[in-house]
C-alpha cells in the first residue's frame, strides 16, 4: 500500500511539474543543422565530410538571365569514390525558387578533380547550393 501511495505521489509531483510552462515554446538549436541555409557547399554526411572538398567554383548569369554554377569537386582519398551532387537553386533571400537538379551520380578516381556544371531554368535563381552525398 505505501508503494502505491509512493507511486502515485511521484507521478502526481512530475504531472503538475510538467504543467508548470504556459504558452508557446521557442525553438531550439534554430542554427545548429541548418548548413543548407547559410553555405554554397553541403556536405551530407561524415564520410563524404571527410572524402570530398571543393577547390574552385565560378558563377555567371547567362545572356537569358539564367544562373550557371561549374564547380570543381575533389577527391581527398586514395581510393575511388562513387557520390551524388545536386544543386538547389535560390533566390536573393536564399529560398528556393523551386529549380533543383536531380542527383547525379559522379564517379572520382583516387585524388582526382572533375568540374560539374549546373544550369537554372529560370531566370529567378540569384544564389545556390550545390549538395554532395553518398551515392545509393
Amino acid at each position: 500500500m505505501k508503494a502505491l501511495l509512493g507511486s502515485a505521489l511521484i507521478a502526481g509531483s512530475i504531472f503538475l511539474a510538467g504543467c508548470a510552462h504556459e504558452g508557446a515554446y521557442t525553438p531550439v538549436n534554430t542554427t545548429k543543422f541548418d548548413v543548407e541555409n547559410t553555405s554554397q557547399y553541403a556536405l551530407m554526411g561524415p564520410r563524404v565530410q571527410r572524402s570530398i572538398s571543393f577547390s574552385g567554383t565560378q558563377q555567371r548569369v547567362l545572356e537569358d538571365g539564367r544562373l550557371q554554377v561549374i564547380t570543381n569537386i575533389r577527391n581527398r582519398e586514395n581510393r575511388r569514390l562513387e557520390v551524388q551532387i545536386s544543386c538547389v537553386f535560390k533566390d536573393e533571400q536564399n529560398f528556393s525558387t523551386g529549380d533543383e537538379t536531380p542527383w547525379h551520380t559522379l564517379i572520382l578516381t583516387e585524388n582526382a578533380q572533375e568540374a560539374v556544371n549546373f544550369t537554372s531554368m529560370n531566370n529567378r535563381a540569384k544564389n545556390y547550393t550545390i549538395r554532395v552525398r553518398e551515392a545509393h
